[in-house]
């Protein structure tokens, strides 16, 4: 069970980063719905730098998951790697939650195009990939 769980944790985190890899690659900005907005105008615009380096961390993420779990051979002790696993459940848990005015769970921010994405998908997702990698962290 852990190692399925494990597997689909790692295969999202690595999907997500290929995407921002593309972002990165290819200069194309993502749509309105991948950057928060106020009164229709970005709240900020991702640098090629900054891109890549979500993409990295997101690639690191999955290589802790999958360390933690034994999918992944890594030459680490045991408390290393349920550490690192537990850092990134925690990590996508913050996010879910949010900062409580432009995203997560508790956003004020509702009547935009990533509000509602964020509502429907990417808050839902950080709290199953938040929440798996935090039991992957204490049940190995």
């Amino acid at each position: 069970m852990q190692a399925a769980i494990a597997l689909l944790i790692g295969t999202i985190l690595l999907g997500l980063s290929a995407l921002h890899v593309y972002w990165a690659a290819t200069g194309k900005s993502p749509g309105a719905a991948v950057i928060p907005e106020v009164a229709g105008r970005r709240t900020f615009e991702p640098t090629r730098l900054s891109t890549v380096a979500v993409a990295v961390a997101l690639a690191c993420a999955a290589l802790a998951v999958a360390a933690r779990s034994g999918l992944f051979p890594v030459p680490v002790p045991a408390a290393l790697s349920a550490w690192a696993c537990g850092l990134v459940g925690a990590a996508f848990l913050l996010r879910s939650i949010g900062e409580f005015r432009l995203v997560g769970f508790f956003k004020s921010v509702r009547d935009t195009p990533f509000a509602r994405m964020d509502t429907r998908v990417y808050s839902p997702l950080c709290l199953a990939l938040g929440l798996g990698s935090l039991w992957l962290a204490l049940a190995l």
